[in-house]
């Protein structure tokens, strides 16, 4: 680094890493995890379930295809900020309509380049994910003692509910199916099922699974009872992802899916979604040390035996050795043997860890959509 440094990042053990800043100005306080995707920043940046944490990019790259409206998992960004090792470059893409950095300009969103962050991600993976400061000045002016107690002051994930922050205001219709060449995203017209999406965090991609695996969703926000699922007399219920600690947002809704796994409604989980189901059921979560985060993760059938390469972002899991008897453990993580899946033993209930709606990231998942429009259909044929 030739220039003097316009940010810093200072990690609650005072550790401090010096780069050029872009974005917002300001200063920001967060949760640091790392992901380790090659592509979907953007969708990355603006997935709900990062609210609350700043993102250091493994892969260098970052901001060289630009940005634009379609790859938007919510309306504005939700992460706090990124951390990368190079300064975003000029975009490069057909599909671009902006720059990365003035788009997180506008977006109140502070990016940090030059970093070394094969040496910041090491640290996370050693110490766990840990309490940062990151400040952006122009004038490379930085009060190091203040941001440090900065970082120390802020309380973490833990006991947080994040879902009341980024769930929708008030319920709405949703039919818009997956992008596909050369169409872009087209409506759902032949839907076959009834479905209630509970928003703890929803992105747009999972929705538009649902709508082209047959589905006409209707968006719920995280508040709602199970008398409001209900009276909207869904074919099926979909949990989706979110932020914060599940425990936390499971106060109001664990009481919500209780009443709704007391009918024979297929019931499917996400993320989140997954982690409050296993707590409706009886199971605990607990936080992890640095989490999961990238579009890499080996996952295992433990039904079929098959391996899955899935998109994960997750801070918290399901701790398998408190599943009750009747629910059964479905997926692993061969990373660290985690939990990454369960259902309920003769119910059509049924839950994953990771992002099977693939965006960013592989699409090995996506028959999970099937699995769920399938229960459906086989309950209507009753």
């Amino acid at each position: 680094m030739t220039q003097k440094p316009t940010a810093c990042l200072a990690l609650a053990d005072g550790t401090i890493f010096y780069g050029m800043g872009f974005g917002a100005v300001g200063e920001t306080v967060a949760e640091l995890c790392f992901n380790t995707a090659m592509t979907g920043y953007q969708e990355i940046m603006t997935d709900p379930s990062y609210a609350g944490q700043i993102i250091t990019f493994t892969f260098p790259h970052i901001g060289n295809t630009g940005v634009n409206t379609d790859d938007d998992e919510t309306a504005d960004p939700v992460a706090a900020g990124m951390v990368v090792k190079w300064d975003p470059t000029e975009a490069s893409n057909w599909r671009a309509t902006g720059e990365l950095k003035s788009w997180l300009a506008a977006r109140n969103r502070i990016g940090m380049g030059g970093v070394d962050t094969r040496r910041l991600t090491r640290a996370i993976r050693q110490q766990g994910a840990p309490h940062v400061a990151l400040a952006h000045h122009p004038d490379g002016v930085f009060d190091l003692e203040k941001l440090v107690a900065k970082a120390r002051a802020f309380a973490g994930l833990e006991g947080l509910d994040l879902a009341k922050d980024v769930t929708c205001a008030q319920s709405y219709h949703w039919n818009e199916m997956r992008w596909a060449w050369p169409e872009g995203h087209q409506p759902q017209t032949q839907a076959r099922h009834k479905v209630v999406a509970v928003d703890f965090g929803a992105k747009r991609n999972i929705l538009r699974c649902l709508a082209s695996a047959g589905c006409d969703v209707t968006v719920l926000p995280a508040s709602a009872s199970a008398e409001d699922v209900l009276a909207l007399n869904p074919d099926g219920v979909f949990l989706s992802n979110g932020p914060g600690d599940p425990a936390a947002t499971g106060v109001y809704a664990v009481p919500m899916i209780q009443g709704v796994l007391a009918t024979d409604i297929p019931v499917f989980g996400i993320c989140l979604g997954h982690q409050m189901l296993a707590l409706a059921l009886g199971a605990r979560t607990i936080k992890m040390n640095h989490g999961h985060h990238g579009a890499n993760h080996p996952v295992k059938d433990m039904q079929t035996g098959k391996v899955e390469i899935t998109s994960m972002n997750h801070g918290f899991t399901v701790d398998s050795q408190t599943l009750p008897a009747g629910v059964i453990e479905t997926h692993v993580s061969l990373f660290d043997g985690s939990n990454c899946g369960i259902r309920l033993d003769g119910r059509p209930v049924f839950s994953v860890q990771y992002h099977p709606e693939a965006s960013p990231g592989p699409q090995d998942s996506y028959y999970l959509f099937e699995r769920f429009a399938e229960a459906m259909d086989t309950r209507a044929a009753r």
